[in-house]
This record gives C-alpha cells, sequence and structure tokens, in this order.
C-alpha cells in the first residue's frame, strides 16, 4: 500500500444546484479518504474537492439573475459548502477556480506550454456547446447537435490558441497499454484505449477571445483571450498541492493523485487531455482515474426539464444522513448505472437498516439492561459455542475483506463491503433467534448468558468499527449507546418508515 493517499473529485460547475451525482462522487471519496487515514494515518491522507466557476455559462447564468459572474460563483459555492457539510464530508481543501493561488498555476502551466512551443495561434472554425462547454468539428456532431448532450451548438469562427494534444497521442496509447490501472474500471479502460487507436486527435483549443468572453483567466501571452475553462478546471488538482518553481519544475509532497473519482461524462477530459496535459508539463500523470455510473431514473438520465432531479438536502431532511449515503454506496456497483426511486431507499431504510441493524443494537441494548442493569459484563467468556466462533471468525476476516473490496480489486466495490458488514449483522440477529437468550436468563444459565452479550457486544463494536467510513454518524452513535462499561441507550438508529 502507498504511503500516502491523494483523492480528488471533480471541480463541480456552479451553474446549477448540487444534485445527485454531486453527492455520489463525493460521498464516494469521502468515504474512501476516512478509510484511508484510518489506515495510514490522517496526516497522509488529502482529500480535495471545489468549485469549477469560469466559462461562458457561468456569465450567462449570472447575467439572467443581473449579478456579476463573481457574484453569482459566491452565492452558487454556498450550496455546495451546505451540502457538503450536511452529508458529513471530511474534505481536506476545497478551491476554487476563482482563488489567486488556482490562477497563478494556471497562468505558470499555461507560459511553460508556449515557452516550450506547445500552443500556437490559429484560425478556429468548428461548434461549440455552451452547457457541455466543449468544442467540436462538422464531423463529430450528432443530427446537428452536440454528440455528449444532445443540444443545439453555437458555429464560431474566431482566432484562438491551440495545445498540441495530437502531438502526444501515440505517448498516451503507450502509457495506457503500461498502466492497466489507469483508468478503471476495466471497461471504461478499455473504451478509453479504443477511442484513442480508433480516432485522431484533434488540437485542443485553449482560449476564447475576450470580446466573447470576458470571464475567464487570462492568458499570460495574450491580452485578448482567456483560457478555456476545461484547460483551466483541469489544473485545479495541481495548484490545490502544489506550483511550480524558478526552473519550472512542479513540486508538491501529493502528487502524483493516486485516486481521481469523475462521472463516465467526463471520462474524455480526464483521461485524454489531462495526463497529455501533465505530459507536456513534464509531470506524472495521476495513479487512477476512476469512472463511475449514473443515477437514472426509469432507466433515463435526469432531466430538469422532466422534473427529473433529485435534491440531495432534500433526501438527508426526509430520510437521514446516513440513510442516504448508505443507499448510494450500497445499491449499486460502483462504475455501473443505477435506478434512483424513494421506493428503493425505503425499502433499504426498513430492511437493511432499521430491521438488521437497528433492531440489533436495540434488542442488545435492552438486553443489557434487563439482564445485566446497563453494564456490559466484564469477564472474558473463552468456551464459546459453535455459532459464536463462526461469528468470530468472521469478525476476524471482515477488515480483510474490506480492505480486499475497496483497495485491491481497484473496482472501489462499496457495495460488497457493506454486503460484509452485513452478513455479519444479519449472523448475529439470526444468533439471537437461535439462542434464546430468554431461556437463558429463566434457567440462571448467568454464565451462557454473560457469553452471549459479549458475543452481540463484540459484534457491534466491530460493526462499529467498520462502517464508521461509510455512515460516520451512526457509527458515532453505536459507539455512544454502547459506552465502554455501561450503556446508554437512546433513541431506535433508523425509525422504520411507513408510506
Amino acid at each position: 500500500m502507498a504511503d500516502k493517499f491523494y483523492v480528488t473529485t471533480p471541480l463541480y460547475y456552479v451553474n446549477a444546484s448540487p444534485h445527485i451525482g454531486h453527492s455520489y462522487t463525493t460521498i464516494a471519496a469521502d468515504t474512501l479518504a476516512r478509510y484511508m487515514r484510518e489506515t495510514l494515518g490522517s496526516d497522509r491522507v488529502f482529500f480535495l474537492t471545489g468549485t469549477d466557476e469560469h466559462g461562458l455559462k457561468i456569465q450567462r447564468a449570472a447575467d439572467e439573475l443581473k449579478l456579476s459572474p463573481g457574484e453569482f460563483a459566491d452565492k452558487m459555492v454556498v450550496q455546495f459548502k451546505d451540502l457538503w457539510s450536511q452529508l458529513n464530508i471530511s474534505y481536506d481543501d476545497f478551491i476554487r477556480t476563482t482563488q489567486d493561488r488556482h490562477v497563478k498555476v494556471v497562468q505558470q502551466a499555461l507560459a511553460i506550454l508556449y515557452e516550450n512551443k506547445q500552443i500556437y495561434l490559429d484560425k478556429y472554425t468548428g461548434f461549440y456547446c455552451t452547457p457541455d462547454e466543449t468544442f467540436w468539428i462538422e464531423s463529430q456532431l450528432k443530427d446537428g447537435n452536440c454528440p455528449d448532450c444532445g443540444r443545439p451548438v453555437e458555429k464560431i469562427s474566431e482566432t484562438n490558441y491551440f495545445f498540441k494534444l495530437s502531438q502526444h497521442q501515440d505517448w498516451l496509447v503507450e502509457y495506457i497499454k503500461k498502466n492497466p490501472d489507469f483508468v478503471r474500471p476495466q471497461y471504461r479502460y478499455n473504451e478509453v484505449l479504443r477511442f484513442l487507436e480508433l480516432n485522431k486527435l484533434n488540437d485542443l483549443c485553449i482560449s476564447r477571445p475576450k470580446e466573447r468572453l470576458a470571464w475567464g483567466i487570462p492568458l499570460p501571452f495574450s491580452a485578448e483571450h482567456v483560457t478555456y475553462v476545461w484547460f483551466d478546471a483541469l489544473i485545479n488538482y495541481i495548484s490545490a498541492v502544489g506550483d511550480f518553481d524558478a526552473n519550472n519544475k512542479y513540486v508538491s509532497k501529493w502528487w502524483p493523485a493516486d485516486l481521481q473519482l469523475i462521472g463516465k461524462d467526463i471520462l474524455r477530459q480526464h483521461a485524454v487531455y489531462w495526463p497529455i496535459m501533465l505530459h507536456a508539463l513534464n509531470i506524472e500523470p495521476p495513479r487512477t482515474v476512476f469512472a463511475h455510473g449514473w443515477w437514472l431514473i426509469d432507466d433515463n438520465k435526469m432531466s430538469k426539464s422532466r422534473g427529473q432531479v433529485v435534491n440531495p438536502l432534500d433526501m438527508v431532511h426526509e430520510f437521514g444522513i446516513d440513510a442516504y449515503r448508505y443507499f448510494i454506496l450500497r445499491d449499486v456497483p460502483f462504475g455501473l448505472d443505477g435506478n434512483f426511486s424513494q421506493d428503493a431507499i425505503i425499502k433499504r431504510v426498513n430492511s437493511d437498516l432499521a430491521n438488521d441493524l437497528g433492531n440489533l443494537l436495540y434488542r442488545t441494548l435492552t438486553m443489557i439492561e434487563k439482564y445485566f442493569e446497563g453494564n456490559i459484563p466484564g469477564e472474558d467468556i473463552t468456551a464459546r459455542s459453535e455459532q459464536a466462533k463462526a461469528i468470530g471468525l468472521k469478525m476476524k476476516n471482515l477488515g480483510p475483506a474490506i480492505k480486499a473490496h475497496l483497495c485491491s480489486s481497484g473496482d472501489f466495490n462499496f457495495s460488497a463491503s457493506l454486503e460484509a458488514i452485513w452478513e455479519i449483522i444479519n449472523m448475529a440477529n439470526k444468533y439471537i433467534e437461535d439462542t434464546k437468550p430468554w431461556n437463558l436468563a429463566k434457567a440462571n444459565k448467568t454464565a451462557g448468558l454473560k457469553e452471549f452479550i459479549l458475543v452481540l457486544v463484540d459484534c457491534l463494536r466491530g460493526v462499529q468499527s467498520q462502517i464508521a467510513p461509510f455512515m460516520p454518524q451512526t457509527a458515532r452513535l453505536i459507539a455512544e449507546q454502547l459506552g465502554k462499561d455501561k450503556i446508554k441507550k437512546g433513541k431506535p438508529l433508523f425509525p422504520r418508515i411507513e408510506k
């Protein structure tokens, strides 16, 4: 395992309020950061998120509200920070592309590339998708519209600066082949490699004339242009953790990033543009770019026009922080698309959280209260039943199982990790039913009752420890109610939801 862990989310575009997709990536990154802090130590983990605040889309959104782009961005950033606070997101840094530290590194990078003749001026004629902030040539359009989002594009003809993306295509193909973990999951790796082998890269337009777009980072070598928003935004991953020295060498204690989590819709920018930009700057690419799937409604991408956008805050207020975190990590293997519905959340809450975990804690605390006056038995019972030994063995193997799911496979399988935890929860609930502790109490079998309670307490403490990265609030509540020697029974963790 590496001696440090640097994980990033994309910078979220502030043209609209945060939605379920933003929360999905960020909760996943938070879970991994929390897990790695327990593994490596908090001083060896760095979790970065932030906001992308430049571009034509921001300028137009601000104009509609009669605000300056900066005022509009400030207003929207509050929504993202409030959501991350509500979701218990433990980021180490929140970077904004309007911050001086970011602007400085973007301009340093541009100056280095220009000096190294990686950037040139040329006439550009093509099509621009404002919602996606993406340039296209006519042959790439689909029925005259953006091939990614399907929306109309604008035809533009202007003089711009270009980055020599095409010059590095062969290098990137070889790099990807030599580094099979660079893009995950495997089918996304295959997708990127196939794209590069079947298509010739065009050079990347990296500027916009100020007469068309004033809201951007000025090019250090042209007073008439600002930086294309994607080039600007990608640099955040290095501007947050380092900068260039006097010899144009990038210096950082955290780079390369160990894991960059993104949605599948921005895979090309992160798996093609980004590594080539870094290569041209003589900087090592990130170790892994992982592209997860989308949350859908009835197998369709969510759409504001159809009223199908899920507000994470609404879900938190209705179901609770950890119920929401649990659902989006548990319901679909990370990487695949999944269908979202409130009925599915309710089913998970009632079955997994209320019936399984919540009931196990409540029944255990009730029995400690009833049979031992709220005191956890202090004697270590070694002569345990076969069923108790099986639970103990499962507990012993739980940590390695989660490590394999989260770290070793390269697929960051949150769902399988939680499933492994729930196997133990279900074993413990069955242990209660099979042991029938009320009969032990009636027969005054104190030793057997102590053994039984200690097995459940050990099980709950193990579950509490392993569940903490996924559901930090729940882990804290379990620890508080179990106490050290004397329980502090509280309200049920997850009340059942009656539809």
